[in-house]
């Protein structure tokens, strides 16, 4: 068994493009309308332009494909488990049957519009962790959770936490990793047998992986106490969101074609 290094969720690339300079409020938001607009769209036009304008974005990013393509390369399984459910669990006209399986012709279209909206869903969730780094993306979720203060909810701690679970995704792959190769040199086998063998020898790596997980969570609670943190509650910025004009004729297009799309399609 092996993890991939290749994990773009969670990490944040450094460039100097217009998608990274964007106010990180005008990118959750964004980001949110095509969410919203990808359930709404019925037809596979309507998913190739919002594919093609998310591919666009990648592109004034200035983040290599390569990198994000091989990043999903690791939740390739999903979508072929997606498509393939669709294919034979969907009653319709039948175009192929082998003994009790049907694949049917609305099952097929079914699951390709379903398997595409999943890539790009992806797709977009990619390329804002890549284009806002950690600090940003809380700053930005705490603003646009503001609102939710006056009601006794906690904006800065929701984001806080949210932000920090999505920064230790890839450091946990990592750590899994390392456990894994430690494991396999003491004589560990997780890729013989059949898939209850497999995911019994998966207990040995849990274990570690457990104790390391709060060992991090340990060791950033204290770097957190050491540097004064006390939350949001009377806390100041040392950078301060504003919104230019750049922004708001980014988020006006997005809204644009987004609206358009879920329209026609």
């Amino acid at each position: 068994m092996k993890i991939s290094r290749n994990i773009s969720f969670g990490q944040y690339i450094p460039r100097d493009s217009l998608i990274h300079n964007l106010d990180p409020r005008v990118k959750i938001l964004s980001c949110l309308v095509m969410i919203i607009s990808l359930f709404l769209i019925t037809q596979f036009w309507g998913y190739l332009i919002l594919c093609s304008f998310t591919l666009g974005g990648i592109i004034i990013s200035q983040i290599h494909p390569k990198f994000i393509f091989q990043g999903l390369r690791n939740i390739l399984f999903i979508i072929i488990f997606t498509l393939i459910i669709h294919l034979f669990m969907t009653e319709g006209e039948v175009l192929y049957q082998v003994s009790f399986l049907k694949i049917t012709k609305e099952g097929l279209i079914n699951g390709l519009l379903i398997s595409f909206r999943l890539f790009i869903l992806i797709l977009v969730t990619y390329l804002l962790t890549l284009t806002t780094s950690p600090i940003s993306l809380t700053d930005g979720i705490e603003r646009l959770l503001s609102f939710f203060r006056f009601m006794g909810i906690p904006a800065h701690e929701i984001a806080m936490m949210m932000t920090i679970a999505l920064r230790f995704i890839p450091t946990l792959l990592e750590e899994t990793e390392k456990i894994m190769k430690a494991q396999i040199s003491r004589g560990a086998d997780f890729d013989s047998g059949n898939i209850f063998e497999r995911a019994k020898s998966l207990i040995p790596l849990l274990i570690p992986l457990f104790v390391n997980a709060f060992r991090r969570a340990d060791e950033l609670a204290i770097a957190m106490e050491a540097r004064c943190y006390r939350g949001g509650e009377g806390r100041t910025n040392y950078r301060e969101l504003k919104i230019r004009k750049t922004d708001i004729l980014t988020f006006a297009f997005t809204i644009i074609i987004t609206f358009v799309t879920s329209i026609m399609f």
